[in-house]
């Protein structure tokens, strides 16, 4: 499969946009981006890049470029927990697993951090949203910092 991208500005720094030509399968800060393939302009680049600069202007956007995340049945359902998570709003990875619990899938707070570390298609399915069960940020695949910037930006992090 060929493997397109698109590096963006944005307040955070970089950010790679990775595309199979139809979807987003990844955004990338700068401090995580994997080597990319072959740079492309795509609709979904430019629909990705409408959507961040909405979100980048402090406003929850409306709609969400078409994305394609492959992973295990596990992760495949955190990262459709995160996408839940509100604009603004806070979750543990106690409370993701619990919800997992609820629903019939065997969950911990650990399995469910794997899977949030995992997620390839950051900002848009928020993995920065999550934070430890005592309130403290956690570990962030893009850096602290730019969790601690996406949290303000969203008025959930003073």
């Amino acid at each position: 499969m060929r493997v397109l991208y698109k590096i963006a500005p944005s307040p955070v720094g970089p950010l790679t946009l990775v595309s199979d030509g139809a979807a987003l399968t990844g955004l990338w800060t700068e401090k995580n981006a994997p080597v990319p393939g072959e740079i492309a302009e795509l609709p979904v680049f430019e629909l990705t890049e409408k959507w961040l600069d909405v979100y980048f202007s402090g406003r929850e956007p409306d709609f969400t470029p078409p994305l394609r995340m492959e992973g295990t049945p596990f992760r495949l359902r955190v990262w459709e927990l995160l996408r839940e998570i509100p604009y603004g709003s806070l979750t543990s990875y106690g409370a993701i697993a619990e919800k997992l619990r609820a629903a019939g899938i065997k969950a911990s707070p650990r399995a469910v951090g794997g899977a949030v570390g995992a997620n390839p298609v950051s900002i848009i399915v928020p993995c920065h949203r999550v934070i430890g069960s005592d309130g403290s940020l956690t570990g962030y695949a893009g850096g602290i910092e730019t969790k601690k910037a996406l949290l303000r930006l969203e008025g959930s992090y003073k």
